[in-house]
């Protein structure tokens, strides 16, 4: 009864014994874990020789009203890799409020207790992207070189990305895609979490690794021209990672 209240408190979808999530998770190979005490669960894969982790909760950024969805996986990319793509309404939205931050408080330097997100639009240049047709403005980047923003949504990543507008992001909900300290973390607004919905989350996460990859070669072998190989920090539910971004 009393697991019962909590989720109509909490708003969490019906249904959430999260069997038919388990189900598919395991048919594809996938680790699958509830989450104690909270409505949630979390699940465990592989990207090649890589491990990456799925959790579903409560959200862990303000920009989120509702439920989060977030994976994340190590790369041991180069730090200096900083790369970031969102959501067009997502990234006006925290321009706007980054504006009105410093404006009001007359403040002239971003401090570390800004969320990356943030900083990031506003230290960095704006990339141009070439995406599908009819999603160019649905998707917007920021990179500390524009040209490894650009590289890293490659045709493979475009074409997740046009599937996804037709699911797991349609509509626009918030959405965040970054490279950070060696690893590669994806942020969406998802009220429920089918497994389609899950299966289409994973597809565009490994599509972003994939590629994320392939501009790290270049930027390790000092390649200048990424058209050359393009082909195409939140507190964890359970257990927590230190060194993953911290929550603002």
């Amino acid at each position: 009864m009393l697991n019962a209240i909590k989720r109509w408190i909490s708003g969490s979808p019906s249904g959430s014994d999260w069997g038919a999530i388990s189900a598919w998770a395991k048919q594809q190979g996938h680790g699958f874990k509830r989450v104690k005490d909270e409505v949630g669960f979390v699940l465990d894969g592989r990207f090649e020789q890589r491990s990456w982790r799925l959790e579903w909760g409560a959200p862990q950024r303000a920009y989120i009203p509702t439920h989060e969805l977030r994976l994340r996986i190590e790369l041991q990319l180069p730090q200096a890799l900083q790369m970031l793509v969102m959501s067009r309404p997502l990234m006006e939205t925290l321009e706007r409020e980054t504006f009105e931050r410093f404006t009001e408080s007359n403040q002239t330097l971003i401090d570390a207790s800004t969320p990356e997100e943030m900083r990031w639009l506003a230290m960095f240049p704006k990339a141009p992207l070439e995406l599908p047709k009819g999603i160019r403005a649905q998707f917007g980047a920021v990179s500390g070189e524009a040209a490894e923003a650009a590289a890293w949504v490659d045709p493979a990543l475009g074409q997740q990305l046009a599937a996804a507008s037709l699911n797991l992001l349609r509509g626009s909900p918030p959405f965040v895609l970054m490279s950070l300290r060696g690893r590669l973390y994806m942020r969406a607004q998802l009220d429920d979490p089918e497994p389609v919905a899950l299966a289409q989350a994973v597809s565009l996460f490994e599509a972003a690794v994939g590629s994320a990859q392939r501009v790290a070669a270049g930027v390790h072998e000092g390649v200048a021209d990424f058209s050359s190989t393009s082909s195409t920090a939140w507190a964890h539910l359970d257990p927590p990672v230190d060194d993953d971004p911290k929550e603002r």
